[in-house]
C-alpha cells in the first residue's frame, strides 16, 4: 500500500467518519459480531478458520485507516466460530505509522482550587487532555468491585496556557455550561439505558459516572 494511500486516510476520525464507516459495513454484511479480535503481525491466519466469511480490504472502506507493515494483511473478515459472530481486523495500526490514538487522558487533581497556568502547563506536557477533580477514585473502586466502567464528562472549559490572558476559571462559569448542556447529556444516558440491553454484561454488573470537567 502506497504512503500517500496511507495519509489520506490518517485524518479521518471525526464522528460523521466513524458513522459512514459503520452503515457501509453494515448495509454489506449481514454479520453482526459480539467478539471483536485484532491480529498482530504474522498472526492474521487466526481468521482462517471461520466460517459464513466476509473480507473487507481496508482501502476499501470508506474513511478506515490501512495498515503499511509487512505481515498486516489490511483486512476486515467477519465470520462464525464456534457459533459465535466474530470480527478480525487482519492487521492493526501503529503510532509509528502515523496514526493518533483517537483518544483523550483524564487527570485528576486534588482540588478544590483550579489549576494555575504553570499546574495547567505541566500537566500538557505530562500528556494531560483534560482535568478533573472526581471520576477517578470512583472508578477505582467501580473496577476493584469488577464493574465495568463507562465514563461521560462535560467539557466546559478551556484551560489557559498563556499569562497573557486575563480569562480566569471559576465554579459559576462550571455550573452555567452544565446547565446549559444538561439536557444534552441526559439525552445521551437516556439512550444509553435504553439500549443497554444490547450489550453482554459482565456479572451483570455496570456501573456509568457522569460528571463535568
Amino acid at each position: 500500500i502506497h504512503l500517500k494511500e496511507a495519509n489520506r486516510h490518517r485524518n479521518c476520525c471525526s464522528f460523521d467518519d466513524c458513522k459512514l464507516t459503520t452503515e457501509w459495513l453494515l448495509s454489506r454484511t449481514r454479520h453482526r459480531p459480539k467478539i471483536a479480535i485484532v491480529c498482530g503481525s504474522g498472526l492474521g491466519l487466526l481468521a482462517d478458520n471461520v466460517s459464513n466469511k466476509q473480507t473487507f480490504r481496508y482501502e476499501d472502506i470508506p474513511n478506515f485507516p490501512v495498515s503499511t507493515v509487512p505481515g498486516h494483511e489490511g483486512c476486515l473478515v467477519f465470520g462464525q466460530i464456534k457459533g459465535k459472530s466474530c470480527v478480525f481486523m487482519q492487521g492493526r495500526f501503529h503510532l509509528y505509522e502515523g496514526y493518533s490514538l483517537c483518544k483523550g487522558v483524564y487527570c485528576m487533581v486534588s482540588g478544590p482550587n483550579f489549576e494555575t497556568i504553570a499546574e495547567a502547563r505541566m500537566l500538557h506536557i505530562l500528556g494531560s487532555d483534560s482535568v478533573g477533580m472526581s471520576t477517578v477514585p470512583e472508578v477505582t473502586v467501580a473496577k476493584h468491585c469488577g464493574l465495568r466502567v463507562l465514563g461521560l464528562s462535560l467539557i466546559t472549559n478551556k484551560v489557559s496556557l498563556d499569562y497573557s490572558r486575563e480569562e480566569k476559571v471559576n465554579h459559576e462559569e462550571v455550573l452555567q455550561i452544565s446547565k446549559m448542556r444538561a439536557e444534552m447529556l441526559q439525552n445521551v444516558l437516556l439512550t444509553f439505558i435504553a439500549r443497554s440491553h444490547q450489550v453482554e454484561t459482565i456479572n451483570n454488573s455496570n456501573c456509568i459516572y457522569s460528571n463535568a470537567v
